[in-house]
């Protein structure tokens, strides 16, 4: 910083703009320092994704392109950069090319009040929980205008189907984050995390585990992963919502849906794992650096996405719906009852800690 703050005064600038310059090149900074491992983690999920359903399936998996294949994401990116964009006939060329974005967009921006340690985050917004869902709902967006403006059936079909799923598991995300809220007393995910420091007992995974089940669940479903990728069902309607997509814009949908897949991990860690804290707070346990801890949660919570893939058959339709609303909704709204049930009646320390 002191190379910009030199330059800047170099150049004569007023005091005002130096201080406007320093503040935007520091966040600037901030950026490029989640973004790019942000990424590459995106990247090398895909590679242990394959990996792993390999294992699972007895197969060997990605092992030409480099040692072991660990160069296959970055052969994956150079091949998609150098395909062809193709524009459907009748399709709406600025939706068509925007949908991506769209479903990108708000997977990288949440992490902008996501904390990774005491003090390390980029924007520590007092109402960043709110923040966070308001995002995660922007994303069915860039699913639906994809399948409307791609002019094809399929991709339509593919588009409905996830418009209904995630407004269903929406609101039971929604109801049981309404539980972490009620037990921090804040919408302040620094705040929730610190809620749970000490040891694993102090966790809000014990209190709200029927709230966790169903946020992960609800999380799974977010993000069109088996069993619940009706909206890319590829024996009924070819791809789903992208079918028509080609070179770095499928590639973008495909990024965006792994990008999701890490966020709602974190998510999970963050608001019933305890986020960055160890899992007891004696040695050898603390002497593990606290970013490493979330880490590893962030790492335990993506290798159950990988494993339903490989494991589980996907739902029907009817099962999808049902399973949202008759299941999830009323587990929820029945906890949160206990909760404040439990809160009016108990005093608000014994009840969490």
């Amino acid at each position: 910083m002191d190379i910009i703050d030199g330059l800047t005064a170099w150049i004569g600038l007023p005091e005002w703009l130096q201080s406007w310059v320093h503040t935007g090149s520091s966040t600037l900074i901030l950026i490029v320092t989640i973004t790019v491992p942000l990424m590459l983690a995106v990247a090398y999920l895909t590679f242990a994704e394959r990996k792993l359903i390999g294992y699972m399936q007895a197969r060997i998996g990605p092992n030409r392109v480099g040692p072991r294949g660990w160069l296959q994401p970055i052969a994956d990116a150079v091949k998609l950069m150098f395909k062809e964009i193709i524009l459907p006939t009748n399709a709406n060329k600025f939706l068509f090319i925007i949908a991506p974005i769209l479903s990108i967009g708000p997977a990288l921006a949440a992490w902008a009040v996501i904390p990774f340690d005491d003090g390390l985050v980029l924007a520590n917004v007092d109402a960043s929980l709110l923040y966070i869902l308001a995002l995660t709902s922007v994303g069915v967006y860039g699913v639906i205008i994809a399948g409307w403006a791609s002019n094809s059936k399929y991709a339509f079909l593919g588009a409905m189907r996830s418009a209904a799923q995630i407004v269903s598991y929406e609101i039971a995300m929604g109801f049981a984050l309404v539980g972490v809220l009620m037990a921090a007393g804040s919408l302040n995910l620094h705040d929730i995390v610190t809620a749970q420091s000490g040891n694993f007992t102090d966790w809000y995974i014990w209190p709200l585990f029927p709230l966790f089940l169903v946020y992960f669940i609800s999380g799974v479903a977010e993000t069109n992963r088996a069993p619940f990728d009706v909206a890319e069902g590829e024996s009924e309607i070819v791809a789903g919502f992208h079918v028509e997509y080609s070179g770095m814009t499928f590639a973008v949908f495909f990024l965006a849906e792994y990008a999701n897949i890490i966020l709602i991990s974190t998510l999970t860690a963050i608001m019933f794992l305890g986020g960055w804290h160890p899992i007891w707070d004696v040695a050898p346990f603390n002497w593990i650096p606290n970013i490493v801890w979330l880490l590893g949660k962030i790492a335990f919570f993506a290798f159950f996405f990988l494993w339903f893939r490989a494991t589980f058959p996907r739902y029907r339709y009817d099962q999808i719906m049902r399973l949202g609303w008759k299941i999830l909704i009323p587990v929820t709204l029945v906890w949160i009852i206990v909760m404040g049930s439990a809160m009016f009646l108990t005093p608000y320390g014994d009840f969490f800690h």
